[in-house]
């Protein structure tokens, strides 16, 4: 099913079951990928472009959370998990660390790395092979650099 006809059938729900929070998080993403479209119309929205889409809105949900809770607003950077939960659960799911310890392995015998100089072939290689699962880039980083130390 399409994300957007998925998130459609949600946001009915959340309207029938007074839930204002997710309610308003389902609009916010809707709304990005809808403005997405209309920014390139000669180009239709690709599954990995809304994927990216909706990282990119949970990573902003992360940072917020950061600042309010830096700032000492504890119950706002409580909001904002709750929102990035929400948006997490439109995106597929994440890789596990055996998953990424198994794929930068498998990137590192590819490639033929053997150093540090080589680390973005390598990421760009273990990327490829986590296709269609969710990666947090810096902790993807984070393995490569340790294996090829």
């Amino acid at each position: 099913m399409a994300l957007l006809d998925q998130l459609q059938k949600d946001l009915v729900a959340s309207m029938k079951a007074k839930d204002e929070l997710r309610l308003s998080v389902i609009r916010m993403v809707k709304t990005a990928l809808q403005k997405a479209t209309v920014a390139d119309p000669s180009k239709p929205l690709t599954e990995a472009a809304e994927q990216q889409i909706l990282k990119s809105l949970a990573k902003q949900r992360v940072e917020s959370a950061e600042m309010f809770r830096t700032g000492g607003r504890e119950e706002l950077a409580a909001k904002e998990d709750a929102e990035r939960l929400i948006v997490e659960s439109y995106l597929p799911a994440s890789a596990s660390d055996a998953d990424l310890d198994a794929a930068v392995e498998a990137a590192v015998q590819e490639t033929g790395a053997s150093s540090a100089k080589q680390m973005g072939l390598v990421i760009k290689s273990a990327q490829a092979k986590l296709a269609g699962k969710t990666v947090d880039g810096k902790v993807l980083s984070e393995k490569v650099k340790a294996r090829l130390s």
